[in-house]
């Protein structure tokens, strides 16, 4: 007796291997099959021959038909399971794959792996996706079972917090070169794009700035020395900037130290000069000590300055001591960002890694009144130059001597007469001559912008601020100190449409230059930002800290 119950158990053995639900229904056709074969007609061994020969033939024409069915099936598999691979090698949030059987098609919700919170590591890559702290924190709370490895997905990236941040900033880079490099027609209305290096590059880096830069600022130091600066008088932006920085929000602000880019120390060396210093004795080691010590104890609660050596930290100072009291400490004076109003490059101040701070001369808390707003365009100036000021620094004598009571166009005095009107000469003047005194810095710089008379720089080793980022020539004219015999000849050779260009540069740069309470976009306090933002730019911290 020939029977096939076994030959087609086999065939349907050997589909089970790959499916179940194949051998569900294979075993059906193997019963229908068997009893067609060998029970169906009740026929014995003895049967005839042709019987036999039929039967044969129709059951191999059955084997055949069912194998090639099985071979279907298995190739059908497996291109799903391709499918579904890729589909699972590109995951993305919410973490949604489609896992396929040959019955049919069901969709599951795959759960990622599971993120300790007690390790330092904050971001969980999978390639082309960042998932933020928070969301990486509420799908850590909702994990509970560990999908398998799959080996068609890559392996996950685990990166620092501090790694994340040095990406974002490589990111801001390559923006910035690509706005630099560009080259397109840049035209904003509320801006003169000829005052600026390359507008396009200022303007993405501004974006890039507003968009990632977070600042921390340690809550070390009491008052009245730390936390707290003058906003009144000459020295105004010290005490200006650590109370924007501190109570003007959180935009730029961040009070998790592991998510800054850099790291303020809000300390003011006006204060030092009025609380530690003993007058007349010269003697400026308190300044230096006190910096000294803050340092340490920064550096001993913090793990933030010994990284980077305190290429990540700055500090911020108007009063022409500044430059003194940050050598209390070597890595403070040589690695820090110092963003000092006494940018003189003969004494230190290193322009790619400092920054320099406009001097601007608040006497009530607030500019003048007659050049808070700017001028009317037509305004007469029947002055060709004019400059009061006292005698103390190198060029100032020289420029008085040639000129106090030389030439009625040109109007130079050490100290006013009594009812003349320092701010009035400005607006009758067309130029304003700006020479440095003891230090480089002075803020009729910026008064000059304030009441649209040009400024004439007269100075040596004088680091303009945020010439990084503004074209000075633009709306500012520079005389060396030898020519300044020839001033008149050198301001009456400027051609009308350049004075006019040069006119329309002091209204344009304006807004740079203006401190406002609260701050906005674009003024003083977020320039200061942005030329601190750009020295950050400027170096990468290890991958492995």
């Amino acid at each position: 007796m020939v029977t096939y119950t076994n030959h087609t158990n086999a065939a349907g053995g050997d589909d089970h291997n790959n499916n179940n639900n194949n051998n569900n229904n294979d075993s059906s056709s193997t019963e229908n099959f068997h009893g067609t074969g060998s029970g169906g007609s009740g026929r014995s061994s003895t049967s005839t021959s042709s019987s036999s020969s039929s039967n044969y033939c129709v059951w191999l024409v059955c084997s055949v038909m069912f194998l090639v069915s099985s071979v279907m099936v298995v190739a059908v598999f497996t291109i799903v399971s391709s499918s579904s691979s890729s589909s699972i090698a590109a995951w993305s949030p919410p973490f949604k794959f489609s896992a396929f059987k040959s019955a049919g098609t069901t969709t599951k919700t795959a759960t990622p792996p599971n993120i300790s919170s007690s390790k330092s590591l904050a971001y969980y890559f999978i390639p082309n996706n960042i998932i933020s702290a928070a969301a990486t924190t509420t799908l850590t709370a909702n994990a509970t079972t560990t999908p398998p490895p799959d080996p068609h997905l890559p392996s996950p990236i685990i990166l620092t917090r501090q790694e994340i941040l040095e990406r974002g900033l490589a990111k801001a880079r390559a923006a910035i070169r690509e706005a630099a490099a560009s080259h397109r027609n840049f035209s904003v209305t509320a801006f003169s794009a000829h005052i600026y290096r390359n507008p396009a590059a200022f303007f993405q880096s501004y974006a890039e700035m507003e968009k990632r830069f977070k600042v921390y600022v340690y809550e070390e130091g009491e008052l009245p020395i730390v936390h707290y600066g003058p906003c009144k008088n000459i020295y105004a932006i010290e005490g200006r900037f650590i109370h924007e920085m501190e109570h003007g929000g959180d935009r730029f602000r961040t009070r998790d130290p592991h998510s800054g880019h850099v790291y303020f120390m809000p300390f003011s060396v006006t204060w030092m000069v009025k609380y530690l210093y003993k007058p007349n004795t010269y003697n400026i080691s308190p300044l230096k000590q006190f910096a000294s010590d803050y340092v340490r104890v920064i550096s001993k609660n913090h793990p933030f300055w010994n990284r980077t050596q305190g290429a990540d930290h700055f500090m911020l100072s108007c009063h022409d001591w500044g430059p003194h009291a940050s050598r209390g400490n070597p890595f403070l004076y040589n690695t820090s960002i110092r963003v000092l109003c006494n940018a003189n490059s003969s004494e230190g101040f290193n322009p790619r890694k400092d920054v320099s701070l406009p001097e601007i001369q608040l006497y009530d808390g607030d500019v003048s009144s007659k050049i808070r707003n700017p001028p009317p365009a037509n305004r007469s100036r029947p002055y060709l130059a004019f400059f009061a000021g006292g005698l103390h620094g190198p060029i100032r004598p020289i420029l008085v001597q040639h000129w106090k009571g030389r030439d009625a166009a040109i109007r130079v005095y050490e100290y006013l007469p009594k009812g003349l009107d320092y701010y009035t000469f400005m607006l009758k003047s067309k130029f304003c001559l700006c020479p440095s005194g003891h230090e480089v810095a002075s803020p009729r710089i910026v008064e000059a912008i304030y009441a649209e008379c040009v400024p004439v720089i007269l100075s040596k080793h004088y680091v303009l601020p945020f010439s990084d980022v503004l074209r000075w020539e633009a709306f500012s004219i520079k005389v060396e100190i030898s020519e300044i015999p020839r001033l008149k000849e050198i301001l009456m050779a400027i051609p009308d449409d350049e004075y006019k260009r040069l006119k329309e540069g002091l209204r344009a740069v304006r807004r740079h230059f203006v401190l406002n309470h609260p701050a906005q976009r674009f003024d003083m306090f977020h320039m200061i930002l942005h030329s601190v933002w750009l020295r950050r730019l400027n170096f990468r911290l290890a991958q492995k800290l």
